[in-house]
């Protein structure tokens, strides 16, 4: 892309402490299509304002940030803070590849889902609600103090260090594999982890079952045990291949899930489904 000028652009402190601010509104506009992206977009206008001039720069940075994504609130600054110091690279190397940034957020989102989930959904909320229950039971007013500040002093505090420590990985890092020449080897890495988290995403958040029977009596088997023997979740994959067709098609995602919902419909009235 056409870098703004040969005067190197830097993002500082105050910068990203904007993106820590608007880091809380990551559940605030999810939706089913693309789930995290308009906040994740959101989160890092203030960043692409310092670094890009231009409206077709500006908009080439949203285009980005408005794929599909989805995380653990509570951690996404880490990610944001890496993008933001991918974004400043962008802008200040002719030769940086901008397919980069997007492979290195999908494939960051799914482990450390697997790590926020498990701490501050798993733990931290179960700890906070034990002691706010307990409290709570007895009528003492600490009870529900002590679980908003149990649970929420850890997660904000985290939340804006790792916006810092986000920027300081993603700069140092980036200098480090540019310096041996390992931008194209880790952007092809990044890209087989992102697209191994997202075939894990279909195998485990689509399910279709096919009840319906070939045979009689104890020897009687079901359609769906027949596809599961040749490829488990193999149905999952075609509804998901088919999906993915149609979106390159330029089909509407709506008229797809409209698509869906009358063949689940149907399928379910004469016994398919």
């Amino acid at each position: 892309m056409t870098k703004t000028s040969n005067t190197e652009l830097k993002i500082t402190k105050k910068d990203l402490s904007k993106v820590f601010w608007r880091s809380f509104q990551m559940e605030f506009s999810w939706n089913y299509e693309r789930q995290m992206n308009m906040a994740y977009a959101y989160a890092m206008i203030p960043i692409l304002k310092k670094l890009y001039q231009t409206k077709e720069q500006m908009a080439d940075a949203l285009k980005r940030h408005l794929e599909f994504f989805n995380t653990t609130p509570h951690i996404v600054t880490l990610i944001l803070g890496i993008n933001a110091a991918m974004e400043e690279e962008n802008v200040n190397d002719p030769d940086f590849d901008t397919s980069a940034i997007d492979s290195i957020k999908t494939s960051l989102m799914g482990p450390l889902a697997g790590i926020g989930d498990s701490f501050f959904w798993g733990t931290l909320r179960l700890i906070a609600t034990g002691v706010g229950t307990s409290l709570s039971l007895q009528g003492n007013i600490l009870g529900p103090i002590l679980f908003l500040l149990i649970f929420n002093i850890p997660h904000i505090l985290f939340r804006y260090l790792a916006t810092s420590w986000g920027y300081k990985l993603g700069t140092g890092f980036l200098k480090k594999i540019q310096a041996n020449g390992m931008m194209e080897s880790l952007t092809l890495g990044a890209s087989i982890i992102g697209l191994m988290v997202v075939g894990g995403m279909t195998a485990t958040m689509i399910d279709i079952n096919l009840p319906m029977k070939i045979g009689s009596g104890e020897n009687a088997v079901t359609v769906q045990s027949i596809f599961d023997d040749i490829v488990p979740k193999i149905l999952c994959l075609g509804v998901f291949g088919a999906v993915f067709y149609l979106l390159k098609k330029e089909v509407k995602p709506l008229t797809i899930l409209l698509g869906l919902a009358v063949v689940g419909i149907l399928g379910s009235l004469v016994g398919i489904f």
